[in-house]
């Protein structure tokens, strides 16, 4: 398996063996490897997915994820933002991910958990309910075939979507701006008033930490006859157009080391203009340390690709992809170093979509997400409040056995 950038073979998972009361097991039985299963609709992939994935991984050795097709999204939730080939392709590429299962049913059962001899499926501590509002993961909870890891506080794919309908650049440094509020309040403007939002269909904050970094990053350094490989840009809404890159890139080299330099927010906005990036500099670090393909990420990488970067990280080759390259601030070209020394190859990967192309089937389908967004968070609500009544009944019922006695 490949895990940023270099081949591992060691597939033993950080808590392999240990999940599964594996103290009351033989040694034998403890050695067996553990099967873990995810499934979902892995739309819009960004490293709140990637971040689940990884936890689940954490829990054993092999991790098989399933992705429901375009038919079954529609069904259930509302169009889809990307083809299922595309999903099925951005799945493959999170490093944590063993094998994928193109098409898998939307209601998780024990049936599916056995064809693919897993042991136990993870899932998020949200919910996820099929169109008629019942718990898809239902079958395998009452089963004991269910582990839960947290959710990824801070972004969501109605958060995302969001930022690309409200077109400003609060999401880039104060998310509590009046413009970003108005707009968390009006996305679900159908679910406004007593019964308020759904905490998982809502938007939060994200936070950047280092022990989040950490557990992204591959800690490794690049090893003697690597091939070290730079490219940089803004990689925002890290998407199959990225991936298709860094996928050509890496095959350069049979020992390739792949160092990605993400610009600031403001270098982005300066070249891109509008609202972009969507991504700030902090979540777009994430995405594409998520990738199966990168070993390194340079956070705020200069625009200029100058000599003293070249040398610092011994780059033998500088890639940039068929887009457009846009002049440094005072007009010069930010590749005239590696030109200069014949190190700069531009890389065809065959894919032309662009965070623009994602930007421009948002806006087109608008008002389809929007409702998608206010009937899934409706679904939501009406499991909180059944939730929240059956709490009710529990402590009433306790209080009247207490008063018997």
């Amino acid at each position: 398996m490949i895990k940023n950038g270099h081949h591992q073979t060691n597939t033993s998972g950080k808590d392999a063996g240990t999940t599964l009361g594996a103290t009351a097991c033989s040694p034998e039985k403890r050695r067996r490897i553990i099967r873990v299963w995810c499934d979902g609709c892995y739309d819009m992939v960004h490293y709140g997915h990637s971040n689940q994935l990884r936890q689940a991984k954490a829990m054993g050795d092999y991790l098989i994820v399933g992705v429901h097709t375009d038919g079954e999204i529609s069904k259930h939730k509302g169009p889809p933002v990307f083809t299922q080939a595309e999903r099925y392709k951005m799945v493959r590429a999170i490093k944590w991910v063993d094998e994928i299962v193109e098409g898998a049913p939307y209601v998780t059962t024990l049936e599916t958990l056995d064809k693919y001899n897993s042991d136990f499926c993870v899932h998020g501590d949200d919910i996820t309910l099929t169109v008629d509002g019942k718990d898809t993961y239902e079958e395998v909870k009452k089963s004991g075939r269910y582990r839960e890891c947290k959710r990824t506080q801070g972004v969501s794919t109605t958060d995302l979507v969001g930022r690309m309908l409200l077109m400003t650049k609060a999401h880039h440094s104060n998310i509590g701006s009046s413009d970003y509020q108005q707009h968390t309040d009006n996305f679900g403007k159908g679910l406004q008033g007593p019964k308020g939002h759904s905490p998982w269909t809502g938007v939060s904050q994200f936070l950047q930490t280092s022990q989040k970094i950490i557990q992204f990053a591959s800690g490794q350094e690049p090893q003697p006859g690597d091939t070290i490989i730079y490219v940089a840009g803004a990689f925002d809404l890290f998407h199959i157009g990225h991936v298709d890159f860094l996928e050509a890139v890496y095959k350069l080299s049979d020992k390739p080391y792949v160092i990605v330099g993400l610009h600031f927010d403001q270098e982005v906005n300066r070249y891109k203009g509008k609202n972009y990036p969507i991504m700030n500099v902090h979540e777009r670090t994430l995405s594409v340390l998520a990738c199966r393909y990168v070993s390194e990420v340079v956070i705020g990488a200069p625009y200029a690709v100058s000599r003293d970067l070249l040398d610092h990280f011994k780059v033998d080759l500088v890639c940039h992809g068929k887009t457009e390259v846009f002049p440094d601030k005072d007009g010069s070209d930010p590749y005239t170093e590696p030109r200069r020394k014949g190190m700069l190859r531009t890389v065809d990967s065959g894919n032309s979509l662009t965070t623009d192309n994602i930007v421009q089937r948002i806006i087109k389908n608008r008002l389809l997400f929007e409702a998608r967004n206010q009937k899934k968070e409706a679904k939501e609500m009406a499991v909180i409040q059944a939730m929240k009544r059956r709490e009710e009944e529990k402590a009433m019922e306790r209080a009247q056995a207490q008063a018997v006695l």
